[in-house]
């Protein structure tokens, strides 16, 4: 779908003007063409704050292909501000509701110039470079962005089949403290408001999940009123949960009565077949996670006599003894299909870790060993220590 660039421009100069940090890196590290003759392949979500990031490694001397990492999460207007402005070393082959055909050809397209760097998020580019590393013999590293990417990549290095360095940048406390936690708790928020305009407060709230996702999730919901229990199996965290001021327990317990159901685990059918018979009529299902798995789909489609689209992302599945379940963004992520993603702020502080990441790749990577490894504190040319908050914090 074309979108308007002009709209699109006008995303990309708000998000970048509020995106001080990653600012500060272009101009102590990147500028003056530090990645010269790199060629980075980036599966990101391609809104206004990622491709403010692949501008910044294009201006940068980097030759940049960007694609997505999710068919739905797109933004039309920004990809076609990028693509009018046609910087020549940032290509672009990305769109909203691609199929998972498309969306395949893409990812392999973003390969084709022989990547040196690979910005991943989710691990789909990681899972092609693993299957055929001898197609890529000059690919220096790895830099993955989100819990389900590292998963998805510590398998594979303990398979002994990772064939360069990745950085877990998920791992960094810059990241997962504030974009996994504060970001995914407000744009999750966001994504559910805007997808079904209806009041939180009152609510039964049930989230899967209380890793840093989790959390945010619970407490933003907790905030505007929601009455929040927490389905969580490792012992360590629901007791967190409890002592955090939430009910505690199996999901198959918290369903009963449930008129909301957030997912932020990145495992598989973690509502199940088995939990549908469970479900209050007119129940609302949402992911957080990265893929649309979370929820069991096809048991979903299977139990039900009949489905329909009641609202722009808003699926009404009828179950067969009659009531009526409501999937948002079809299971995808809910923060993105159906908002705008995190704030521009937090993804600043990320997408700053995932600038300097690559950086410290092209610098490093001889000495480094294929394995997954959390990023280098403040890594930069001079290896002067750096305070990435510099940009945020209030003088």
């Amino acid at each position: 779908m074309r979108g308007s660039a002009e709209e699109g421009l006008k995303k990309l100069n708000w998000a970048e003007g509020h995106m001080k940090v990653l600012r500060r890196v272009w101009e102590e590290d990147l500028s003056g063409r530090a990645l010269e003759g790199e060629r980075i392949s980036m599966a990101l979500h391609p809104e206004a704050k990622t491709c403010v990031l692949a501008r910044y490694l294009a201006r940068s001397g980097a030759s940049v292909r960007l694609v997505a990492c999710n068919p739905y999460s797109t933004d039309d207007d920004v990809v076609a501000a990028l693509l009018e402005e046609a910087p020549g070393e940032l290509e672009v082959m990305a769109w909203r509701g691609e199929s998972e055909r498309e969306y395949r050809e893409a990812l392999l397209w973003s390969l084709q110039h022989n990547p040196t760097l690979i910005l991943d998020d989710g691990g789909d580019l990681t899972e092609i470079i693993v299957s055929r590393p001898r197609d890529f013999p000059e690919l220096k590293g790895i830099s993955e962005e989100t819990t389900t990417g590292i998963i998805r990549a510590r398998g594979f290095e303990r398979e002994g089949r990772l064939p360069v360095p990745l950085i877990d940048v998920n791992g960094a406390k810059m990241k997962r403290l504030f974009d996994n936690r504060y970001g995914t708790g407000q744009s999750t928020l966001e994504g559910v408001l805007r997808t079904t305009n209806l009041l939180i407060a009152g609510k039964r709230v049930v989230v899967a999940g209380y890793g840093y996702c989790g959390r945010g999730i619970a407490m933003r919901m907790r905030g505007m009123g929601a009455r929040v229990a927490v389905a969580e199996v490792d012992p360590v965290k629901a007791s967190e949960a409890l002592l955090d001021g939430f009910d505690v327990g199996r999901m198959e317990e918290l369903l009963e009565g449930a008129e909301m159901v957030i997912t932020a685990t990145g495992m598989k059918n973690v509502v199940a077949a088995g939990h549908l018979r469970k479900l209050k009529d007119g129940v609302i299902l949402a992911n957080a996670g990265h893929f649309n798995v979370e929820i069991d789909l096809k048991a979903l489609e299977g139990a039900s006599s009949g489905v329909r689209e009641v609202r722009d992302g808003v699926k009404e599945y009828i179950l067969k003894d009659g009531r009526r379940v409501f999937l948002l963004a079809e299971g995808r992520l809910v923060n993105l299909v159906g908002g705008q993603g995190h704030p521009v702020e937090i993804m600043d502080l990320s997408f700053s870790l995932q600038a300097l990441s690559l950086l410290y790749l092209k610098e490093n990577h001889v000495r480094l060993p294929a394995r997954a490894f959390p990023p280098r504190g403040s890594p930069s040319p001079s290896g002067r220590p750096r305070n990435i908050w510099a940009g945020v914090l209030p003088r």
